[in-house]
């Protein structure tokens, strides 16, 4: 929400001021616009190199607020409005959280909670952060990186508790969560998220990406290495947009006590719908007597995660707001060197009739039309990024989960660059065309 509404702000802002000096123009101006356009294509050199530092300085924003909305969508993306999410009290995140059998007590059985006959529709879980060294590390690149890993009991009641299903030919983990590979080895079973698998997929020499069945992620039968033991994919989640995206789903009772957590730190409970689930949290924080937890809507926790956006979003202002005076003072030098080598148009334009408004006009459309330029082929270029994927963090209340998430560049995020770029384009053009309202004909002629 914070994202769209200083978007907005530029939006109108930006757009205000362009269409106030076009139509401003339009209405008053006497100037032939074919006189700016001669002059802007005799210094092509100079309009060109301003230019060129809006097309960068676009071209950079478009992409930056491309990666705050791409995670800003995801956050508000993931969970289901119906679930709950039950943690240990006093935590604010699953990573800190470790239910004891007294806090799950009888939550199972509240009302309110969905059933599939005698079952109800609560997934035990154990949420992990897993340090991986990677086989085959880049030269640059990091060796390790961070996997989530959630352990269930149930794959099946997972699924449906969370609303993901697997693409066709995977199958969810068995019972006991392991596979017999020969020689005495057994291999832990898994389900990936897209995302997690695609990243996973990057680790591949280029021999093995060659012979791969899918060189661009990791598919059903494929193995990896984790923890000094092999896994192999079983199944791949359909959860493109989520956190869950980047997530390894395994046996709980095989990975909770390999890594050092035993307890489960999350129960999601499935309701009916968004109220249902309002209501049952409600009943948990202030009723259950029981012990003392921490439940949440599930939804609500994923935004509480968009805590990091805005400290993007903050970043992205400060490095907006130096990108932009310095695009200003671009776009005032070259106006106030045309001013100074068309003193005697000036004069020549004063005699003829022309006002001093008139003059004012004609000189800060040049300095916009520069900006416009520019400003178009950067936010095209950096349109360019709407798709790429990349991994980053969203984190909450001094938690965080590792994510892979695609850039989109939107119509919000098209308008509103293209706005500071009008704004830009006026301010950078506005000092200098005070300047040369200012001349006297006489004194210019002489």
């Amino acid at each position: 929400m914070l994202l769209s509404l200083v978007l907005i702000q530029k939006l109108y802002i930006g757009c205000a001021l362009g269409l106030l000096v076009f139509v401003a123009h339009a209405l008053l101006g006497r100037v032939p616009l074919s006189y700016n356009v001669r002059n802007l294509s005799l210094r092509w050199k100079t309009t060109a190199m301003t230019a060129l530092a809006f097309t960068l300085v676009m071209g950079l924003l478009t992409v930056m607020l491309a990666f705050v909305n791409g995670m800003y969508l995801l956050t508000i993306s993931s969970g289901q409005p119906g679930n709950v999410m039950i943690l240990a009290d006093g935590s604010t995140d699953e990573s800190f959280s470790s239910l004891g059998y007294s806090d799950i007590g009888d939550i199972e059985n509240q009302a309110g909670i969905l059933h599939e006959g005698e079952q109800p529709l609560v997934s035990r879980e154990t949420y992990l952060n897993v340090n991986q060294p990677i086989e085959n590390p880049r030269p640059g690149r990091p060796n390790r990186r961070f996997v989530q890993l959630r352990g269930v009991n149930d794959p099946v009641l997972a699924g449906r508790v969370h609303g993901l299903s697997l693409y066709d030919g995977g199958t969810w983990f068995s019972d006991a969560g392991v596979e017999e590979a020969g020689e005495g080895m057994s291999l832990i079973q898994v389900v990936l998220g897209e995302g997690v698998a695609r990243v996973m997929a990057g680790d591949r020499t280029d021999e093995q990406r060659r012979s791969a069945r899918n060189p661009d992620r990791l598919e059903v039968g494929d193995t990896f290495s984790l923890g000094g033991r092999q896994w192999i994919v079983k199944g791949l989640l359909k959860s493109a947009g989520s956190t869950f995206d980047s997530e390894v789903w395994a046996k709980q009772s095989l990975v909770g006590p390999m890594f050092g957590k035993t307890a489960s730190s999350t129960l999601v409970a499935r309701t009916a719908g968004p109220d249902e689930a309002q209501k049952l949290r409600d009943f948990l924080a202030t009723e259950y007597k029981k012990s003392a937890v921490n439940a949440q809507v599930e939804t609500k926790y994923f935004e509480n995660l968009s805590a990091t956006n805005t400290q993007f979003l903050y970043a992205i202002a400060v490095v907006a707001g130096v990108m932009a005076v310095g695009g200003m003072f671009g776009v005032m030098n070259t106006m106030f060197a045309a001013i100074s080598q068309r003193r005697t148009d000036i004069g020549v334009l004063r005699l003829l009739g022309f006002t001093r408004g008139q003059v004012l006009l004609s000189f800060l459309m040049e300095s916009m039309v520069i900006a416009l330029i520019g400003g178009l082929i950067g936010i095209a270029l950096g349109s360019l990024s709407h798709g790429w994927s990349t991994t980053s963090v969203v984190s909450g209340g001094g938690g965080g989960k590792s994510v892979v998430l695609k850039l989109v560049v939107d119509q919000t995020i098209i308008a509103a660059t293209l706005a500071a770029t009008l704004a830009m384009g006026f301010f950078g053009g506005f000092i200098p065309a005070l300047s040369a309202m200012r001349f006297k004909p006489l004194d210019t002629l002489r």
